[in-house]
Formats: structure tokens, C-alpha cells, sequence
């Protein structure tokens, strides 16, 4: 796998440091990572993070 830059999400911040990373890999999929845990990285298609988002900001959260 390709060295992926990550880049810190626009809508992370707070002063603890607990944030978001996000890196596109080379076929289009996006990584993420949480700063305190950055071992664990979720992987999704545009399409499958934008309407993971989508689902999040409605309120619909997993129970």
C-alpha cells in the first residue's frame, strides 16, 4: 500500500488533540482514523462516508 498523507478534518478540533484523519488512497477510497487511535482505520467509498454523514446529522445514530 501507497504512503497515505493525512490530513486532519476540517471539523475536528478542541484542544485535547482527539481528532479525525482522513487520507485518499490512489483508487478513490477514503481512510479514516481517530488521532488517539490511529491503528484502527475505517475505509469507505465517497458515496458510502457521504451518506454515513448524512445518516449522522439527520440523528439517526446506530443504537
Amino acid at each position: 500500500m501507497p504512503t497515505l498523507h493525512w490530513q486532519k478534518s476540517s471539523f475536528s478540533g478542541g484542544a485535547e488533540g482527539n481528532c479525525v484523519n482522513v487520507a485518499a488512497t490512489p483508487d478513490g477510497t477514503l481512510r479514516l482514523r481517530e488521532s488517539d487511535d490511529p491503528a484502527t482505520v475505517l475505509s469507505a467509498t465517497a458515496g458510502q462516508l457521504a451518506a454515513l454523514l448524512k445518516h449522522l446529522s439527520a440523528g439517526d445514530s446506530p443504537r
